[in-house]
């Protein structure tokens, strides 16, 4: 799927099996693309190469918090249930667009 934000478009790739949300973006560097965590409310960003942006989501993908350039070793939890949360990370300063209350809009890989 992807994420359309002022002049780019970002795929968006969605952690859903166990291995894809362990390894989420961890060891990866100059990567253009978002992991997309369902029913998330905490991540870390140990073995990461490089800072990221957060983007905590609710369950109609609004924008419930902002992080920026999160930098590795860290651990970020929401306080908001985990089951209506959802964690969105994308590479640093992607998110400057993005304010808080914003309805986010995944496109579907189909649909171009």
């Amino acid at each position: 799927m992807y994420l359309n934000l002022e002049n780019q478009r970002i795929l968006i790739k969605k952690a859903l099996s166990i291995s894809e949300r362990f390894w989420g973006l961890m060891g990866q560097s100059n990567f253009h693309y978002g992991m997309l965590f369902p029913n998330c409310n905490a991540i870390h960003t140990f073995f990461m190469k490089e800072p990221i942006d957060v983007i905590g989501l609710n369950l109609e993908n609004k924008v419930i918090y902002i992080y920026r350039n999160l930098p590795k070793n860290q651990i970020l939890k929401l306080n908001f249930p985990i089951k209506k949360t959802s964690i969105l990370e994308l590479p640093q300063n992607t998110s400057l667009s993005i304010q808080l209350n914003e309805h986010l809009f995944f496109e579907d890989e189909d649909i171009i």
